[in-house]
């Protein structure tokens, strides 16, 4: 089975041909060059493939979508809000190296409690950005910050990092 990764959402249908504008986090100017498909997320962890027919990039955090069979802004407007989803390699060859969201899939090592999971979801905060991971099987938010950040090993693809006293805590018990 492979790996999706949300690259960003659906925002509004654009035009009357069925173009869709969507904003990503792929951290650099995009047309999604070499990718044939998008997936979106019909119902839980069911991801649809829609073949891509034109992409053109507005600008380093949105782009305009044509997708094969949605011809009119109605079909367009059926498939929002939504997310967008790439298969893992193409999730990788796309997101810029120093893009928050390239941070999926890394595991996250805390200074003194160890290896605490791998980061699941990446949410992007204005002043900092928060990652997802499983802590004894509860979902823990932790931040990504100045303050936090310690290093980042991207060949082992490894997060270190010196969380707030108390905050590990707080999703163990």
């Amino acid at each position: 089975m492979s790996n999706y990764f949300s690259i960003g959402k659906l925002l509004s249908a654009h035009g009357l041909q069925g173009e869709i504008l969507v904003k990503h986090s792929l951290g650099k100017r995009s047309a999604l060059k070499g990718v044939e498909a998008v997936f979106l997320e019909e119902r839980k962890n069911s991801f649809i493939p829609y073949f891509i027919k034109e992409v053109k990039a507005k600008n380093a955090d949105h782009l305009y979508l044509k997708l094969d069979g949605i011809d009119s802004k109605e079909a367009a407007q059926k498939l929002l809000p939504g997310q967008v989803y790439l298969q893992e390699a193409d999730f990788k060859e796309q997101t810029a190296s120093s893009a928050p969201l390239a941070l999926l899939g890394y595991t996250v090592e805390d200074a003194h409690h160890g290896t605490l999971g791998q980061i699941e979801e990446v949410i992007e905060m204005p002043m900092q950005v928060l990652v997802k991971v499983q802590i004894s099987g509860k979902e823990a938010l932790l931040p990504i910050n100045d303050q936090s950040l310690v290093k980042m090993d991207k060949k082992n693809q490894v997060v270190y990092v010196d969380l707030p006293e108390g905050l590990v805590e707080l999703y163990t018990g």
